[in-house]
């Protein structure tokens, strides 16, 4: 399955999780209808509107304590890692076997396209343990126990942290953190009935009616514990039914994101062999057991066997991931394709309308790209992609990369990516930041510039999504000042180039889905091309007069795109393209990234054909198509290292 069908698919298992929670809830009612009858009449008898006071009452109650712990989930994943007992890992941090964990956390997040997730330690879990948690690539974060620091080898631990990042990329977290919040509301009434027991064991008062009423209340409140017990053996049935088959797809996703099954497999062996295995120790482990890696908790369902297990047994997942060694990749199968290769030996990032790099090095005119390959590209990622990165992120100047690690530096690069060549623009640039940024920033933008001036265009977007934690560490007020003073420095020449909009698009992408004061609204709202079908004629349009030579080769790609859109009945298609700003085409994405998967992968597909009609793709176009699909919430790797045929 491709990244849009891992994203329907996650929205069908919210669908079949909803459906688990309702046969819940009705067991629940049913067995506490009975404890109530029985404690009031002392035998079962029909009583319909006392059925309809539980049913409320457990309705009620099973909701409350789902919608408290799912506002209390609101946070994204850093909410999770904290009542795990983890600690943010410090990004200058000198822990040796943090660094290493750090580095693999980059060189993934960079060759997947996403934004590099904050990292937590769990320092006081020996269990080799891990995982991931958000409700989208942009609030992920990734967490691992100090036992996973300690005894896994660099190959084994980015075969684990390769695993969470299929989690991230296949949509399954969204439906991890909904699943915690449907478990806290079975479990709820538990909690309520052991306060009933409680009370009953330490009130006070006498006589007949006074004893009757505790009886009645102890009898409630030992039926609340038990049928709580039930909603308790419920929820992990769920957790167990949802998580288990998602864990052999990351398993085998991480060899495909790297190419090496023994460095998974090598992980699970460890902890088969290990004495404190994958356990995990806090009090919360059991609530987030579905997230981890490997079991994290088994408690009194160790007796059951695999029917609670949230996880597969672990030799059996070894067993499958020795069928991957020996194998001889071919390129499809790692996806390793010319048009999904790495930004380390291509061009990322190209000046657009007017050229706006410091130092433009020389670039092919065209690549021969296969638009085919785009959608299989979003999503994923390969080998390659990681040695490239690894090479781009060796590249880096030591005070760069260490800036990108500070709010400050973070911001003054930002800045200093928007800086034009011309020095009348600059210098009018430069006046404005002086005016609205602290000393400490412009003391960086002096001391980066001339590091950032020599950098080759294709490492901004990465240099963006390694400052993005330190950015994200900042508050909202610096990070709306940032995006409010960026537009001042595009605004300066009168003149919106492609590399400025694409660098624009994807820092507002990456902090404004990250911060819940500032985030748009997130849900699928539409499902149908028709709701869609003017916002995407203006995206092809504004994509096919890019790049293109001609009127005739403008309408040729606007109706290579066009055709590869689902049928739109009520619609005649339009015979040439419109004519759209980039303002508009920013309107028409914001409503675009609300359409669900299907039709997102149907978007992106077009685009690719736009763009790509004659197989070769300018930089420019290139520049704005990755663009968009980033701004539509796709992780899209960099493609552009692609040689240009003759």
């Amino acid at each position: 399955m491709n990244f849009f069908e891992h994203q329907d698919q996650a929205r069908q298992n919210t669908v079949y999780l909803l459906g688990l929670f309702v046969v819940a809830v009705i067991v629940m009612i049913i067995l506490l209808y009975g404890v109530v009858v029985f404690a009031q009449f002392d035998r079962l008898v029909w009583q319909p509107e006392l059925l309809l006071l539980v049913a409320l009452g457990v309705i009620g109650t099973v909701g409350a304590g789902s919608v408290q712990k799912s506002i209390q989930l609101r946070g994204g994943g850093k909410v999770v890692a904290e009542d795990l007992g983890g600690t943010l890992v410090d990004r200058m941090t000198g822990d040796e076997l943090e660094k290493r964990l750090l580095n693999i956390v980059e060189e993934m997040a960079i060759a997947s396209g996403i934004s590099v997730p904050e990292v937590y330690v769990l320092g006081e879990e020996q269990g080799i343990n891990a995982f991931a948690a958000g409700f989208t690539p942009n609030d992920a974060v990734i967490g691992v126990t100090r036992g996973c620091l300690e005894q896994l080898d660099r190959d084994e631990l980015q075969g684990v942290i390769a695993h969470e990042f299929s989690h991230i990329l296949n949509g399954d977290m969204r439906l991890n953190l909904r699943l915690i919040g449907v478990i806290q509301g079975l479990i709820f009434i538990y909690l309520i009935g052991r306060v009933m027991l409680r009370g009953s064991f330490l009130g006070g008062g006498s006589g007949k009616s006074s004893s009757k009423g505790k009886d009645s209340g102890l009898i409630i409140g030992l039926g609340m514990v038990v049928i709580g017990g039930v909603g308790f053996f419920c929820g992990r049935l769920i957790k167990s039914a949802v998580s288990r088959q998602r864990e052999f797809l990351a398993d085998a996703s991480a060899v495909q994101f790297t190419r090496n099954p023994d460095g998974i497999s090598g992980a699970l062996q460890k902890i088969a062999g290990y004495k404190s295995g994958s356990k995990v120790r806090n009090p919360r482990a059991e609530e987030a057991s579905h997230l981890f890696f490997g079991e994290a908790f088994t408690g009194i369902f160790e007796s059951f066997g695999q029917i609670f297990a949230t996880h597969p047994p672990v030799k059996e997942r070894v067993k499958r991931l020795e069928g991957f060694a020996g194998r001889t990749w071919s390129v499809e199968e790692t996806g390793n394709n010319p048009s999904m290769s790495s930004i380390a030996s291509g061009n990322e990032m190209v000046a657009g309308f007017a050229g706006s790099s410091p130092q433009p090095q020389p670039q092919p005119e065209s690549l021969s790209v296969s638009p085919d390959r785009v959608v299989a590209g979003v999503g994923t990622t390969n080998p390659k992609h990681l040695d490239n990165v690894r090479g781009f992120l060796a590249d880096i100047p030591e005070p760069v990369r260490m800036a990108t690690r500070d709010v400050n530096g973070a911001i003054a690069i930002i800045y200093s990516l928007l800086l034009h060549t011309d020095p009348e623009v600059r210098d009018r640039q430069m006046s404005s930041l002086r005016e609205s940024s602290p000393p400490p920033v412009l003391e960086m933008i002096e001391n980066l510039s001339p590091y950032l001036e020599s950098l080759n265009a294709r490492t901004r977007l990465p240099l963006i999504d390694l400052a993005i934690p330190a950015l994200r560490g900042g508050s909202v007020s610096q990070c709306t000042q940032l995006l409010k003073q960026a537009r001042v420095l595009i605004k300066a020449d009168n003149h919106l180039s492609l590399s400025e909009y694409a660098i624009f698009v994807v820092l507002r992408q990456r902090l404004t889905n990250y911060f819940p004061s500032t985030q748009p609204e997130s849900k699928v709202k539409f499902t149908d091309i028709k709701q869609i079908w003017s916002d995407c004629v203006t995206v092809l349009s504004a994509l096919a007069r890019v790049g293109q030579d001609s009127p005739g080769a403008v309408d040729i790609a606007f109706q290579a795109g066009l055709l590869r859109l689902p049928k739109n009945s009520g619609e005649t298609l339009p015979t040439a393209p419109g004519e759209y700003s980039l303002t508009q085409v920013g309107e028409s994405l914001k409503r675009l990234e609300l359409a669900a998967p299907k039709l997102k992968q149907a978007v992106v597909d077009a685009c690719a054909y736009t763009v790509l009609a004659d197989h070769n793709v300018t930089l420019d176009q290139a520049e704005l198509l990755r663009a968009i699909v980033i701004s539509l919430n796709c992780p899209i790797p960099p493609f552009l290292d692609a040689p240009s045929q003759p």
